[in-house]
């Protein structure tokens, strides 16, 4: 039984001994710095069934413990909170426990598989920062759910079909000149970016001189020459036009290839790769069977409609009046092959917060079909990504480009870390990987400490600071650890725990207090579905360390136990910041 469970039950033992009352769920919480104690019982619910004031409470369950139990020693109250100290050993059996274990943080299986799927790029375009929060979010959580003990399989539905993409290949048709990857010196994802980009710009163009000619920039939107002719190119795809087909092939071929570059570079892959030219068709059969069982209805114009009024939605169109597919007739289609093919339990979608309306009304519909893994359904909504200089359009080529941006980072790394002057003793090799592992921690932690659901501003400069809130200050923190792990072992001290009869100094307590919590951060992020959670929780077990460390002597101190001790307390801590780094897909440097 964890520390955490006793004092659980003590409290409920003192609660039901002088009051006559079960609580059927004690919950504890670490005590407030500026309090002394560990633990921390709020009273406050009690008073209404106990009759007695939160102090009063708190004073006589905070007695009953200092007296029997096995593991507090004594205790302090702040009007309705019972804040409780451990004793010295409480804390040697706690840190047993956590230096023992292999596999701490990670909880055994619970006999449930989830899927997430996230990226969903656009084969028109590269990856941008926009893209990149939602990859870093999306692997994260496969991390964490997976510690968590969840069978989980990654997945990436690709939208590679659609006016946007016929759009790219318009713009290639009529300027490329048979430009390819290998003549442009450009990656594949980039040259189809480019050409999307050409044909807004004429596109514009041509609004622009229909206006002037006297149309309204409306209709002019709807009748410009090229808009006209990717609508067409669109239905000569449609139609399997083996010359459309075969350009559309050779140019997704290049954005793949492109693609595959970016994730392997930003260290994400996937179990399974959906294709929305495969699936977009799928869902008119569900669309069919709706209409049989009523869930839809036909409005003169044949198309198909939803009525979610009652579900405090709108009346949502399914299929249009000539039979074509809209979005949600995808996802219907592609969530039903997803549940053919693995049957998970939950099934997670990272997809951003101007999708939240979309898949309200699509979980609502497969509710209405009876589908049973509708109530498994969840969208892990996140907030856009800004830039100091203001929102990202593609279209417009204003985005901030993926690979540009880890480059950039790579470079600031480098000249931060040279300006340093640490690792003059460091191979070209070696300095190659530092520099990779700190820009990709820096962007990584930087993008995943904010609550997903909220909106951010990213700042370069700021995320690669070697000081504060970020990555590298953490990756600093594990490398300087195992700096003093190498020191240990040259001088042959063993990290070991066996014979310790010292009193505890509070900053080792407060390590070993940091430590216990991981698994209990590991299973909130879960449930929160939020790896904000474990980049908070890394951070102050880093802030944690480092003032133990300024705090007490490590090698220095005349207690041979003592020395012993810290240095498997330091080992401990440098493993728990690696697997909590790791959740969030980020390596550490045993080096800096």
């Amino acid at each position: 039984m964890t520390i955490e469970a006793i004092l659980k039950d003590d409290i409920q033992k003192a609660i039901q001994k002088h009051f006559d009352l079960t609580v059927e769920d004690i919950i504890l919480q670490p005590t407030k710095k500026e309090f002394e104690g560990f633990y921390t019982f709020v009273t406050f619910p009690l008073t209404k069934s106990i009759r007695k004031s939160p102090a009063e409470i708190g004073q006589i369950i905070g007695t009953e413990l200092a007296e029997h139990s096995s593991v507090a020693e004594k205790f302090n109250v702040v009007q309705g909170f019972l804040n409780i100290s451990l004793k010295g050993s409480t804390w040697l059996g706690l840190f047993t426990d956590i230096f023992g274990d292999a596999a701490f943080g990670t909880f055994p299986s619970n006999g449930q598989s989830v899927m997430v799927e996230f990226s969903s790029p656009n084969t028109n375009k590269p990856l941008h920062l926009g893209h990149l929060r939602n990859n870093f979010l999306g692997d994260s959580l496969s991390k964490i759910l997976k510690a968590s003990g969840y069978d989980v399989i990654k997945t990436c539905l690709v939208n590679d079909r659609g006016i946007h993409i016929c759009k790219s290949m318009l713009a290639y048709k009529e300027l490329g000149h048979g430009e390819t990857p290998e003549s442009s010196e450009l990656k594949g994802d980039h040259l189809a970016g480019k050409y999307y980009v050409m044909f807004d710009a004429e596109y514009k163009k041509q609004i622009k001189a229909l206006a002037e000619d006297g149309m309204s920039e409306e209709e002019a939107a709807k009748k410009a020459p090229w808009i006209l002719e990717a609508q067409k190119l669109l239905l000569l795809w449609e139609n399997n036009d083996p010359e459309t087909v075969a350009l559309w092939h050779k140019m997704n071929g290049w954005v793949y290839e492109g693609f595959r570059q970016t994730y392997e570079k930003i260290g994400v892959g996937f179990d399974k790769t959906y294709y929305e030219s495969d699936t977009y068709l799928l869902g008119k059969d569900i669309i069919d069977e709706g209409l049989q069982q009523g869930v839809f209805f036909r409005k003169p114009d044949n198309s198909v409609w939803i009525d979610l009024t009652a579900e405090g939605l709108d009346e949502k169109l399914v299929l249009r009046g000539d039979g074509t597919s809209v979005y949600i007739t995808q996802d219907l289609g592609t969530t039903e092959l997803k549940n053919k093919d693995f049957h998970n339990d939950r099934y997670l979608w990272v997809v951003g917060n101007e999708q939240d309306y979309h898949f309200k009304v699509l979980f609502a519909i497969l509710k209405r079909l009876g589908r049973t893994y509708a109530d498994g359904c969840y969208h892990i909504s996140y907030g856009m990504v800004d830039l100091p200089s203001g929102k990202m359009k593609s279209r417009e080529g204003t985005v901030v480009d993926a690979d540009d941006l880890v480059q950039q980072m790579i470079q600031t790394a480098a000249t931060r870390t040279q300006e340093l002057g640490k690792i003059d003793d460091f191979d070209s090799v070696e300095a190659k990987q530092l520099y990779n592992q700190l820009a990709l921690g820096a962007l990584k932690y930087f993008l995943l400490k904010v609550d997903p659901k909220k909106r951010m501003l990213f700042n370069p400069e700021e995320s690669i600071d070697f000081q504060g809130h970020t990555g590298p200050f953490i990756q600093y923190t594990y490398a300087r650890i195992r700096s003093i792990i190498r020191k240990a072992e040259q001088a042959n001290i063993e990290a070991t725990i066996s014979s310790v009869s010292y009193v505890l100094h509070n900053a080792e307590k407060e390590l070993i207090f940091a430590l216990s919590q991981f698994p209990v951060k590991v299973q909130a992020a879960a449930n929160e579905f939020a790896p904000s959670v474990i980049s908070l929780y890394a951070f102050e077990l880093a802030k944690v360390y480092n003032q133990f460390y300024a705090e007490v002597s490590i090698f220095s101190d005349p207690n041979p136990e003592a020395v012993k001790f810290r240095v498997a307390l330091s080992g401990a801590v440098s493993e728990t910041i690696q697997r909590a780094l790791g959740l969030l897909g980020i390596e550490v440097p045993e080096r800096m």
